[in-house]
């Protein structure tokens, strides 16, 4: 990872995407800060995404994982004139968050290859107290 990916803006990045962030990632509330090939961070409301519980739902913390993996491993295609499709992700869930807090996801990039790009996504909450660590891995094929 030693050569920086071409800078883009979130309005432009938005703006190239046919949906722009998919209404999945509307209905979450997800909303990008940073976007990079080597790291991605964005935010996401408890409310509306928690479990029977009152607490955040351990999807909602997957799907910003792969919201925020996503993007990065889509810059990065898009330097190489590929696009990005997931292959896998985990989580591991360390504490619970709950209603009238937002987490927040940052994707850091651990490997920007030809085929396949990797990041792993660390949401925390308000406090910077660590909620969940997922890992996810990206597919980089060629653009139909």
């Amino acid at each position: 990872m030693t050569e920086q990916s071409p800078s883009i803006t979130i309005d432009d990045f938005l703006a190239a995407l046919p949906e722009g962030m998919g209404k999945l990632n509307e209905k979450m509330g997800v909303q990008l800060t940073e976007i990079s090939a080597e790291r991605v961070v964005g935010t996401m409301p408890v409310e509306g995404n928690t479990q029977p519980y009152g607490m955040l739902h351990g999807g909602a913390s997957v799907v910003l994982a792969e919201t925020l993996g996503s993007v990065g491993s889509g810059i990065h295609a898009f330097a190489l004139g590929k696009i990005a499709v997931g292959v896998d992700i985990n989580a591991t869930h360390h504490r619970s968050s709950y209603p009238g807090t937002v987490v927040t996801g940052t994707a850091t990039a651990i490997h920007l290859g030809r085929t396949s790009a990797a990041y792993e996504i660390v949401i925390t909450d308000e406090r910077g107290k660590r909620i969940c660590t997922s890992r996810i891995t990206c597919a980089l094929i060629a653009a139909k």
